[in-house]
């Protein structure tokens, strides 16, 4: 069994679904198993209806027809026949979006983003499928709902890994096609539960590992693992292999092109991953393995914008210790704040983190109830793997520094 991972980016009009196809014909899809994003900007366009739904109802409908107008003219792209089945699958699901909508009475945002979300993937398995099989690749369709299970932790749910190998075991005999959603979860209700953006990298590696699986293949827009986002800096490099405690280590530090949580099943069972690109199939790309280290071996760039730094200090200058930290973590807990770095001093006390489910003022009103508080808010946090001079040198260029951190690997510098 092979697990392929298809991006939104790869499957973002009719051209990205009918070149995903003429991929699985170039590499073959015997005994495959392939993961499906959002297509495009499908994840981005919910969360404006979500906002829409809490705050501005007036524009719901609208934001609503957008994703709509989006899928529609894909379909007609790829389906001549507006008779064809699919369409009225499709309606059927976009429907069902405006009946929970209308019907929903859980103030809960995390619960309704997930509900919501999730029809993103639902769509573009439904469509793609549906292409495939129209053209000779006969495929299943499966919802992942059906085979991973979570528990309730909305938007960031965490996989009942028993429950999921015993439904994800049935499938290992299987030899067709199966073609499932990324990033999707249920709970014990069979509520919708998703595994955090970017998630669907880790569906993949979940497959895999519940089907000891000979190996990963996640399909992007860039031929491989880069030594740095291409958006953010000039000359990236390909990494053409890397171990897997080193992909971790990108991976943990906010490398886009790796979910976090992606590498740990498959190091387990030591189960390859390829970074590979949909425009060049047979290019090899990325191997990400058992001990291969990292080559060529080169700075490793990470940026992660709109983050938040806060400083503390005691407000009687006493000394930061144990008790203290433990009440900060707690807070940070509390209030779901992503860490990316600490730094501490005798009397002081720094924090980056992500501010992902917008509690930054009831975190910061609790804080200064014990301490002097300084915040910066859209700050950029830079992380160098296997840093030089030069790599320090071009962070730091013509920027603001607020922190500075250096091991004996990597260095983390926040800058305004």
């Amino acid at each position: 069994m092979q697990v392929f991972k298809f991006g939104g980016a790869s499957v973002k009009d009719a051209n990205g679904v009918k070149n995903m196809a003429k991929v699985l014909q170039e590499v073959g899809y015997d005994q495959t198993l392939v993961v499906v994003s959002a297509m495009g900007k499908t994840t981005n366009a919910l969360e404006t209806v979500i906002k829409n739904y809490f705050e501005n109802k007036s524009e719901l409908q609208s934001s609503i027809q957008d994703v709509k107008k989006y899928h529609n003219s894909i379909l007609l792209d790829l389906f001549e026949n507006t008779q064809h089945a699919i369409y009225k699958k499709i309606a059927d699901l976009f429907s069902d979006l405006d009946y929970f909508l209308r019907r929903n009475k859980s103030p809960d945002y995390n619960y309704v983003y997930d509900q919501t979300i999730s029809f993103g993937e639902l769509i573009s398995t439904t469509i793609i499928s549906a292409y495939l099989n129209d053209i000779g690749i006969t495929n299943q369709w499966l919802d992942v709902r059906d085979y991973i299970k979570t528990d309730d932790y909305y938007r960031r749910a965490n996989v009942n890994w028993d429950l999921t190998q015993l439904n994800i075991k049935t499938l290992s005999s299987s030899k067709a096609l199966n073609i499932t959603q990324g990033f999707l979860g249920s709970d014990a209700n069979n509520f919708t539960t998703t595994l955090g953006r970017e998630g669907s990298d880790y569906t993949a590696a979940i497959f895999a590992y519940c089907l000891n699986a000979e190996s990963v293949t996640i399909w992007k827009d860039v031929k491989g693992v880069l030594n740095a986002d291409p958006r953010y800096f000039e000359r990236a490099q390909l990494l053409e292999s890397i171990s897997y405690r080193e992909a971790i280590e990108l991976a943990f530090y906010g490398a886009s092109v790796i979910h976090p949580k992606t590498l740990q099943p498959l190091q387990q069972k030591e189960i390859p991953l390829f970074v590979k690109s949909f425009l060049n199939p047979k290019n090899a790309g990325t191997k990400v393995g058992k001990g291969i280290g990292i080559s060529p071996n080169i700075p490793c760039f990470i940026v992660k914008k709109n983050q938040v730094l806060v400083s503390l200090s005691s407000l009687d200058f006493s000394y930061i210790v144990e008790d203290n930290i433990s009440d900060i973590f707690k807070l940070l807990h509390q209030y779901k704040m992503k860490v990316d770095v600490i730094q501490n001093s005798a009397i002081s006390f720094s924090v980056c983190f992500e501010n992902s489910y917008n509690n930054l003022e009831a975190l910061l009103q609790n804080l200064k109830a014990k301490f002097k508080v300084t915040c910066y808010e859209n700050v950029s946090l830079y992380t160098v793997r296997h840093y030089d001079d030069n790599a320090i040198s071009l962070i730091e260029k013509d920027k603001t520094l607020l922190l500075k951190q250096l091991t004996q690997e990597t260095v983390q510098i926040v800058t305004k």
